[in-house]
């Protein structure tokens, strides 16, 4: 979020942004988002538990219809989002995932690069649909796996791109440089 927040006020984004939502009461991203002066609200998941999911979903809908975001973008909210939420902002919610999608969905993507012996990492920035990890792919960003890296040393370098491509990716979907449709996802140089 801060990557996101610093890469708009830097390059001047013609942005504003209304809220910054999180699942947990006490997360950090809260306190740095008002300190800018953004809203900030929580829905609290644990609130609602396993049986209750529809109505998790339907809370946050509500805190982000009411807020006015065009756009729903992601980061570090590590819930499955149901159709309760996802349906009212189809093709409109943005995410970054720690792997080159469709490979490694899910949790331990470092890990399981490694583990599969995977020549590069890294990561992709995609919209939201109904399935884990998927959606159209909008940009990746490649690392090399390179000798002696263990899951630490490898989420570090992918976490540098993470911070270079999320920005970059939104910034050309808000100015409309780069559409959805196009096929065509964005793709910044390897680091190692």
């Amino acid at each position: 979020m801060l990557a996101i927040l610093d890469a708009a006020d830097a390059e001047g984004w013609d942005a504003e942004f209304v809220l910054v939502l999180s699942n947990k009461p006490g997360a950090p991203g809260l306190e740095r988002a008002a300190e800018r002066g953004i809203p900030t609200a929580v829905v609290d998941h644990r609130a609602y538990g396993r049986a209750r999911r529809a109505e998790f979903d339907a809370a946050l809908a509500r805190a982000v219809a009411d807020s006015g975001a065009d756009w729903v973008v992601l980061a570090g909210f590590m819930r499955i989002l149901g159709p309760g939420f996802v349906q009212p902002f189809s093709g409109r919610i943005v995410n970054i995932h720690p792997s080159l999608l469709p490979l490694h969905p899910g949790l331990r993507t470092h890990e399981a690069a490694l583990a599969a012996g995977d020549a590069e990492h890294g990561c992709t920035v995609h919209l939201v649909d109904a399935s884990l990890d998927g959606g159209p792919v909008l940009g990746q960003a490649r690392v090399p796996v390179l000798p002696g890296d263990d899951a630490d040393t490898l989420a570090a370098r992918v976490l540098v791109e993470e911070h270079r491509l999320y920005p970059a990716v939104l910034k050309a979907l808000l100015d409309g440089t780069h559409t959805i449709d196009s096929n065509q996802p964005m793709a910044l140089a390897a680091h190692p």
